[in-house]
């Protein structure tokens, strides 16, 4: 009898700790809201993507229609759209690699750091492989004019496990503001404000998908760097959307009418604000999966950044 009930014991103690982990992957069933990602047409990859480095890890399937990246022991991977861009809707459905992550990012993001290297512009959606544990954070960062240094970073838990299937990240960037997205959920919102103009992106910018080695810069200094017996990492990228201003490479000139097949004008007076659905969304993202913002970071800021007021 009391062997039974020792085991009994040690089978509910499991059941317990599994459930508090899988707690922290799928803790929540998130609101419903209006899906962007369904408003734009997708793009195929091949064609609107070149390969930016890692070539040999970049692999188009289903024609053209999807892609996977690789990281191994010789190099990461990743594409670069072939036009830039003023203003867009950017959105990627990606499936994240399974097992112990730790020290791999995969990046789908808006960038100008090669036209602009000391003060260039950037709009992130980072997927930070985790300390110890199978679990992902969502990372979103924005600077504009500056470095990596000014950058203003918010993490979030995903709801769902990002290894299983792929799920939608997206970036709505227009003159009003920046919103980041996640299965169109709004996570984050980051208005274009007059008061302070030159710390919102303005600049165009390429876009980004990438998959790259960093343990120094994102395991707390290197202490769970990569561990490379569970290469390669591999990460699938579908259904890719980006619509918006197309910019003239050689003379920076807007091509905004040529841009925008499906009718719809990311910079247009049905995206200027979030819906109050959006806004309803958008509060029990951050209520209940948002665990840093750097509005809340004072020992790094002395005097927080004038949006954080």
């Amino acid at each position: 009898m009391a062997i039974w009930q020792h085991k009994v014991s040690c089978c509910l103690l499991i059941l317990c700790f599994t459930n508090v982990f899988s707690s922290r992957i799928r803790p929540y069933t998130p609101p419903s809201v209006t899906r962007l990602t369904d408003s734009f047409p997708q793009v195929s990859i091949d064609r609107a993507f070149s390969k930016g480095f890692g070539a040999s890890n970049v692999q188009f399937l289903s024609n053209g229609s999807m892609a996977t990246l690789a990281l191994d022991k010789i190099s990461g991977s990743g594409l670069v759209s072939q036009s830039r861009y003023s203003y867009g809707f950017f959105s990627a459905a990606i499936k994240l690699p399974a097992g112990l992550s730790s020290g791999v990012v995969v990046a789908f993001y808006l960038s100008n750091a090669d036209k602009f290297p000391h003060h260039h512009d950037e709009i992130d959606i980072e997927l930070l492989g985790h300390d110890k544990r199978n679990d992902w954070v969502i990372q979103t960062n924005i600077y504009a004019n500056g470095s990596v240094g000014t950058g203003r970073e918010e993490k979030f838990y995903p709801w769902f496990d990002p290894t299983q299937q792929h799920h939608y990240y997206s970036i709505l960037w227009n003159s009003y503001h920046t919103v980041f997205l996640v299965d169109n959920i709004p996570v984050r919102e980051f208005i274009h404000s007059s008061t302070y103009p030159s710390i919102y992106p303005s600049k165009p910018m390429s876009v980004y998908a990438t998959i790259w080695d960093a343990s120094e810069w994102a395991t707390k200094g290197g202490k769970y760097p990569v561990n490379y017996k569970n290469a390669p990492f591999v990460v699938s990228f579908a259904e890719m959307e980006q619509s918006g201003c197309i910019s003239d490479p050689a003379t920076s000139v807007s091509l905004c009418s040529k841009a925008n097949p499906s009718g719809l004008d990311p910079n247009g007076a049905e995206f200027t604000k979030l819906s109050q659905q959006q806004i309803a969304a958008m509060d029990w993202a951050r209520r209940k999966l948002m665990f840093y913002s750097y509005c809340n970071d004072k020992p790094r800021f002395k005097v927080l950044p004038p949006e954080c007021h």
